[in-house]
């Protein structure tokens, strides 16, 4: 009976405080950025008091893997010749990481917190009921004392949850005050009488269902079921007439053991079969930790050498679950288990990523190189170097096959953009077009020698260079070095930045709409709407973090860098919107 008290005391402080036991997730597996997905879905996903189990195992690994890549960084700057006191190194992850951790606290603090000032408040109230309920006796006015005793029932009832430490305190000594109030009711045996006939049917009904709930074949249901039997006995049934009361209660706490006997018998079995489990799963957790990988020197090996693993993880789950009391000794040993496979699995694949990025560097820089003289005027030279960047791209191993498909169109792009220049400028051009040439280039000698320059010569300059027409495809670089003359040219004057910035950006543009090139005007456009987003997400994070300076002097140092580099950030996020504007009224 004891047992059962204290379970109804624990079920009355408040079901919805318990926390969810949950199957054991393996969150060693997960990369830093599943583990921070899982933890906003459990986050959003689950009351905040049921979630305790996989936070717990989320910030394990997190801190884990996170500490290992911090280890690392700290490694290479040291051997950089860093400083230690020095070393400093944060991640957007990591951010988010904190940031989610620390609205979980929040939410679990407050939930604790406005928990327990109800229960606390509920005992206050049960509390002051008590003392109505033995002033009502004291005073004994028996025209008013029936009706007034009903009333502090009803009270009773409302009264929600109460601390489990005071809650059967607080009912036997509220119970006894109402025996005392019946015991007492002299001149009322009618309405009394009525309420212990009353009471005692309620109660054998109750007798009933705990004795039906012995041939309940789910012993945890029956349980459960029972604790809400004794709950309902305390606060929703009153006494019965004394000569009943030792009986009533007998019968009930007969039922009552013999519920008990039955689960304490289905727990020893189940202790039986617990032990099965863990030794089913012991022997899995030895396999996997004998398992020697040592042999395996290639990708392929590794991936045969995963597949086993995973069979035996699968048989380790598949073994049956195990209560949380016994199945966290045997989770760690399987965690440490894995652990020490995948820290070989993860050396080799270091390995091979550090081949892969030397073969990835290597590349990249054929691909420079190959962008850098794919407009190379020079047929002879640019087609020798081309053919042997080709060459040389075939000896290179592979790269990190996320940027496989990127650089192979990048340098495919390149080659290809050569070798159809290469073709096309078999065909000469006209003296049409030679004579647009021609006349382009003396413009653009003779710009070069210009000792004075102003707003207007280059205004001058730019329309000049468009009245003499357009250039073939073949010389088209020439349109590059006009604008890198006219760039030094607004360099010289003094003129405001964003002015300088807008005047080079409609030179580049109002050239590309004459030509008709839509391409490279659409590019334009999105590379300019890019610009716009990341400049507007630093613009939220620098006011974000200027928040945390709502006690500090305006003068600190902090402060004022955070503003002057909002201010920055605030004026190019101007311009670039005049850019786009800009674009959108070119009629292409």
């Amino acid at each position: 009976m004891d047992e059962i008290e204290k379970s109804v005391a624990e079920d009355a402080e408040n079901d919805e405080s318990k926390e969810d036991e949950s199957p054991a997730v393996d969150y060693d597996t997960f990369s830093l950025e599943e583990l921070v997905s899982s933890l906003e879905k459990t986050l959003s996903s689950s009351p905040v008091q049921k979630i305790k189990s996989q936070v717990e195992g989320i910030k394990s690994a997190f801190n884990q893997k996170f500490g290992a890549i911090l280890a690392e960084k700290k490694a290479a700057f040291l051997e950089e010749g860093g400083n230690s006191i020095d070393f400093q190194f944060s991640s957007p992850i990591k951010t988010n990481y904190n940031n989610l951790l620390s609205d979980y606290k929040k939410q679990r603090d407050a939930f604790y917190k406005n928990l327990e000032n109800n229960l606390n408040e509920n005992f206050v109230k049960r509390e002051q009921v008590i003392e109505n309920l033995k002033n009502l006796i004291d005073e004994a006015n028996t025209s008013t004392m029936y009706k007034n005793f009903k009333e502090i029932q009803d009270t009773w009832r409302t009264i929600g949850s109460v601390p489990k430490s005071h809650y059967n305190d607080t009912w036997k000594t509220y119970h006894h005050h109402v025996e005392r109030f019946y015991d007492l009711l002299h001149l009322s045996n009618d309405f009394r009488d009525l309420d212990f006939k009353h009471n005692l049917e309620k109660k054998i009904k109750i007798i009933e269902k705990a004795e039906a709930l012995s041939e309940e074949a789910d012993i945890n249901f029956a349980f459960k079921e029972l604790q809400d039997l004794h709950k309902k006995w305390k606060e929703d049934v009153g006494p019965v007439a004394k000569e009943m009361r030792e009986v009533v209660w007998q019968k009930f706490s007969d039922a009552t053991k013999n519920i008990h006997d039955k689960r304490h018998d289905y727990y020893k079995e189940m202790r039986s079969k617990y032990d099965e489990i863990i030794e089913k799963k012991m022997v899995t957790i030895n396999a996997i930790s004998a398992y020697d990988p040592s042999n395996n020197k290639s990708h392929s090996d590794w991936q045969k050498s995963i597949n086993e693993i995973e069979k035996l993880r699968k048989d380790y789950f598949n073994a049956g679950k195990l209560p949380y009391s016994k199945s966290e000794e045997v989770w760690q040993k399987f965690k440490n288990a894995t652990k020490k496979f995948n820290a070989a699995k993860n050396v080799f694949y270091k390995q091979e990523k550090n081949g892969q990025q030397e073969n990835l560097e290597q590349k990249i820089a054929l691909i420079e190189y190959a962008e850098s003289i794919k407009d190379s005027d020079d047929w002879e030279m640019a087609t020798n170097a081309m053919k042997k960047v080709q060459s040389d791209w075939k000896k290179i191993g592979h790269v990190p096959r996320k940027f496989s498909d990127d650089i192979w169109k990048r340098f495919k792009a390149a080659c290809n953009h050569y070798f159809d220049r290469f073709h096309e400028q078999k065909n000469a051009v006209s003296k049409e077009q030679q004579a647009v040439v021609d006349a382009k280039k003396e413009f653009l000698d003779a710009l070069k020698e210009t000792e004075e320059t102003t707003k207007d010569s280059v205004l001058e300059a730019i329309n000049s260079w468009k009245d003499l027409g357009r250039l073939p495809r073949e010389v088209r670089h020439l349109e590059d070095k006009f604008n890198k003359q006219i760039d030094r040219m607004l360099e010289s004057l003094s003129l405001d930045k964003n002015e300088v910035s807008m005047l080079r950006f409609t030179n580049v543009v109002d050239s590309l709409a004459d030509d008709n090139d839509s391409r490279k005007l659409d590019s334009e456009e999105i590379f300019v709407r890019k610009k716009i987003d990341e400049i507007f997400k630093e613009i939220q994070q620098l006011e974000n973090n200027m928040g945390f300076f709502s006690n500090v002097k305006h003068n600190n140092p902090l402060f004022l860098n955070v503003k002057n580099k909002l201010e920055a950030h605030k004026e190019d996020l101007a311009i670039w919107k005049e850019k786009l504007s800009y674009l959108k009224k070119l009629d292409y």
